[in-house]
């Protein structure tokens, strides 16, 4: 008893290793090759496959320490942080793991000797429960582990019956579970195993699977049963370390003590400290392991969950009195009590603390501006007898000032107040139908022909990766929406074949393009695609002759053309590795473009990338380029493929078996593309552009060999040119350029002088009333930019000393709104408020801070209205 956590941990592993498991590593927390989950939450996620029948392993037994996210989807406890003893978003699951090898009786064995000798429980504070129908594994524990019939339960399917799917492997669990004692029970009678408080604890889930469920329900058994176990690593510290709380193991309290300290706080002072201090402790390791596994913060998927997390840290964090930003400093601590068992902590420490600084200073200024009038919408309707927040008005919150609704929810439950969800979902629909009344969609809808061809048609067999031409048996031919017999000279038409080496577009790479000749005509192909799972289609027009269905084909692909997309593939492999190696494994693939011209591909990350970054990946990637490395592929089952260190991709389906292409120990991806034989096949590599496409999102194009050396011809002639105009010499340019630069900032700053000059004594366009005792001015400056305006309106704030200040500007066809409200009247009007309503005259939108906001517009001709509208939006805002 009293073991650390580090010590039960390794316990465990060598426990099961002593009984024939192999020690098997944490899988990462994003999925590999696994679409139907956002996150892995249990430790069988990574043998999901071995399980299903699907894919073979080298053992029967396997142990292993599970790294567990449960913050999103099925399984999510984020709400529930900090709020019990037990909730986690990031936890580590213990787990021991039999594939038709041992069954019932050893697993039950194993898991009682485990924790009675091996961590020292006692035996009769144990408890178990069973499926009310498994009469096996109760005659177990109470014949052969000896357990008292008075401590066994039989539960129902809710409790004790465990199944992966709707269908598929499912089968009875049985819980060991810990009586801990009386002082944290409730106290009701009828309290005992199954009850909802902390005195009956569940620590290990033993699940047997041993039936296969059909679509019509029915159970039929499996050929070879197998285990699934799964037990909290926190959970099993608190009980063998005797405390009531998770949160009190030796693990936690090194971070709390930590965070304690940087507060000014320590545990055990209030029901409310402690509450935030549990939820910065648990958010701090989560915010920790999902940027080492490479998510960023962002508005969809894992990056929403770990933005969430982050900022809810960041919120109770400034319920601790922390102002400023505190996250990054102290995720060092998970770091350095973590990274010995984790040693991808350490690897990603400096990312880890960039990311979380970086997203907590632009929450911060969001809290700043949005907690203080959330704050007043509570005391105005606790003033008005209201228990319930007005679900327009934290609509506006939320639109206004990007305040999180799930944020705005906890804080009104922290005070006693109930939010107005209804309404609120309303006003998001409302914007949503205006925004759909502003846009255009193109849809892309599936021909029913393919849907036919679906039906009825193999798969071809792709002989592509080793030859460029093939003869193949016309399957099909479409011409338009029509299955068609024979097509003639002129048509454009869609071919599939049974035998093909054209590459079908997939993976980010563009299809083949190529001739096929039959007996009686030429087809030229234009493009290939794969517009179903086992529909490939050859696209392009008959150019001499007749084809048709049944004949069979010369497939002959461009060698040239895919020669060039096998540089930009394989060049697009290098570019990925060498981010990871320069910016940090939080680089990921986001999508990518591979044609024979050019290459595109977008990638995770926070920031933008710097020249000097932008040269080290061009430099990097070019050394594997001129030592020539061998380009190997293999074909693997996924966790071989995934095992190896082959990089996969959330969200992507793979086959039984996948194609792994590695250049040397430099890159290794899952990957269905073509490639060059040698890396030396590229030529050379050039970066065009680095640019952001979305929130933590970047991009990056590309050109390589002979698109890569037209790139440089071309940038040579445009320095010549310019050598010309400027009529210096290349070497002079940059330092003519400058001296030019700097002559004609200071021509504009003359002249934005001059226009503000104007503006200022152009009291004619000025409107200046008094509304209930605020001086309002209202003024149109067209002409004027955004600095001009921001420096006008400082003059005029100077001479009112107080007041609310609207200027207009139309320039080109668009126009530019700035109010700004003086510091003593913002309680009363607020800036973006008024600029909100205005824009609307104009067709745009704005927003800003209280005392400053900005706006853009595309009608100048509502210019006037919109600044004489300024008068009666201060009149209601103080109205009320």
């Amino acid at each position: 008893m009293n073991q650390s956590t580090d010590e039960l941990r390794q316990a465990f592993l060598q426990y099961f290793q002593e009984q024939g498991h192999a020690i098997v590593p944490s899988a990462p927390l994003i999925p590999q090759a696994d679409p139907t989950l956002l996150f892995t939450n249990a430790g069988m996620n990574q043998f999901k496959r071995v399980f299903l029948g699907e894919e073979p392993r080298s053992y029967k037994r396997a142990v292993t320490v599970q790294k567990c996210m449960r913050a999103g989807g099925k399984h999510n406890d984020l709400e529930n942080v900090g709020y019990t003893r037990r909730h986690h978003t990031f936890f580590e699951m213990l787990g021991n793991f039999s594939f038709g090898d041992y069954f019932k009786e050893d697993a039950i064995q194993f898991g009682w000797d485990f924790l009675t000798r091996a961590v020292g429980l006692p035996k009769d504070r144990l408890w178990v429960t069973v499926f009310r129908d498994d009469d096996e594994a109760y005659g177990i524990w109470e014949r052969q582990i000896g357990v008292p019939a008075s401590r066994i339960a039989r539960l129902g399917e809710k409790d004790n019956f465990w199944q992966m799917g709707d269908t598929g492997p499912c089968g009875p669990c049985s819980e060991i579970v810990m009586d801990q004692g009386e002082a944290l029970g409730c106290g009701r009678p009828t309290c005992g195993v199954g009850c909802d408080c902390d005195r009956y604890l569940e620590i290990w889930n033993l699940v047997f699977m041993q039936y296969d469920r059909d679509a019509s329900g029915a159970l039929r058994p499996l050929p070879k049963p197998s285990i699934d176990t799964g037990m909290g690593l926190e959970r099993l510290a608190a009980v063998a370390q005797g405390v009531p709380s998770n949160y009190e193991i030796d693990l936690f309290k090194l971070i709390l003590s930590a965070i304690g300290k940087r507060a000014g706080h320590r545990s055990g002072q209030s029901a409310l400290i402690d509450r935030s201090l549990r939820v910065v402790a648990d958010h701090l390791r989560a915010i920790a392991f999902l940027i080492a596994d490479g998510i960023l913060p962002s508005n969809e998927g894992r990056g929403y969950v770990l933005r969430r997390i982050l900022r809810r840290a960041a919120r109770h964090g400034r319920l601790l009195g922390v102002a400023e930003s505190f996250l990054a400093e102290l995720t060092g601590t998970v770091v350095h009590h973590m990274r010995r068992v984790y040693p991808e902590l350490q690897d990603a420490a400096r990312t880890i603390v960039e990311v979380t600084e970086g997203e907590e200073e632009r929450f911060i200024a969001t809290l700043d501006q949005g907690m203080p009038i959330l704050n007043e919408m509570v005391t105005k309707a606790r003033a008005s007898g209201r228990t319930t927040l007005a679900g327009d008005q934290v609509f506006k919150l939320y639109d206004t000032y990007g305040f999180p609704l799930d944020l705005i929810a906890e804080a009104c439950k922290e005070q006693g107040m109930q939010l107005d969800e209804a309404a609120f979902q309303r006003a998001l629909e409302e914007q949503r139908e205006r925004a759909r009344k502003t846009a255009t969609f193109e849809v892309a809808i599936a021909k029913p022909v393919v849907n036919e061809l679906a039906g009825r048609l193999a798969l071809p067999l792709f002989v592509g990766y080793e030859r460029l031409e093939a003869e193949g048996v016309v399957q099909a031919i479409l011409k338009g929406e029509r299955l068609v017999h024979e097509a003639v000279e002129g048509d454009e038409i869609e071919l599939a074949l049974d035998v093909t080496p054209f590459y079908a577009e997939g993976g980010g790479q563009v299809g083949d393009q190529g001739t096929l000749t039959g007996p009686e005509g030429r087809i030229e192909i234009r493009e290939t695609t794969r517009p179903a799972a086992n529909v490939v289609l050859h696209k392009g027009v008959v150019r001499v002759g007749r084809v048709r269905a049944g004949e069979r084909l010369q497939s002959s692909v461009h060698a040239w053309t895919r020669q060039d997309a096998a540089r930009n593939h394989t060049a697009t492999h290098l570019m990925h590795a060498a981010l990871r190696e320069i910016l940090g494994p939080q680089v990921k693939q986001y999508g990518s473009l591979v044609a024979p011209n050019r290459l595109r591909f977008d990638f995770a990350q926070f920031k933008p990338l710097s020249s000097r970054d932008i040269d080290e990946v061009e430099s990097l990637v070019n050394q594997h380029v001129r030592v020539n490395d061998p380009v190997r592929t293999e074909v693997m089952s996924v966790q071989e493929a995934v095992t190896s260190g082959a990089l996969a991709f959330f969200g992507d389906k793979y086959g039984e078996q996948v194609r792994v292409v590695s250049i040397e120990s430099f890159s290794k991806e899952l990957c269905g593309g073509t490639h060059c034989r040698h890396t030396g096949e590229i030529g050379v590599f050039r970066v065009v552009s680095e640019t952001g496409v979305a929130a933590g999102v970047r991009r990056i194009e590309a050109l390589t060999g002979s698109g890569a050396m037209s790139q440089l011809k071309q940038l040579e002639a445009e320095i010549r040119e310019l050598s010309e105009l400027l009529k210096v010499g290349p070497s002079e340019l940059v330092t003519k350029t400058r001296k030019l630069m700097t002559q004609l900032k200071e021509k504009e700053r003359e002249l934005e002088q001059l226009k503000l000059k104007l503006a200022t004594g152009a009291k004619e366009e000025a409107k200046v009333r008094t509304v209930h005792g605020i001086q309002v001015h209202a003024q149109r400056a067209d002409g004027m930019d955004g600095p001009g305006l921001r420096a006008l309106a400082d003059r005029i704030r100077d001479r009112l000393r107080s007041g609310v200040i609207a200027l207009g500007a139309a320039n080109d066809g668009k126009v530019s709104l700035l109010v700004v409200v003086t510091k003593d009247l913002v309680q009363k009007v607020r800036a973006g408020d008024l600029i909100r309503d205005m824009a609307l005259e104009v067709g745009g939108t704005g927003g800003g801070r209280p005392e400053m906001a900005q706006a853009g517009g595309k009608n100048p001709e509502r210019l006037g209205v919109a600044l004489e509208k300024v008068f009666e939006l201060v009149e209601r805002a103080v109205e009320g």
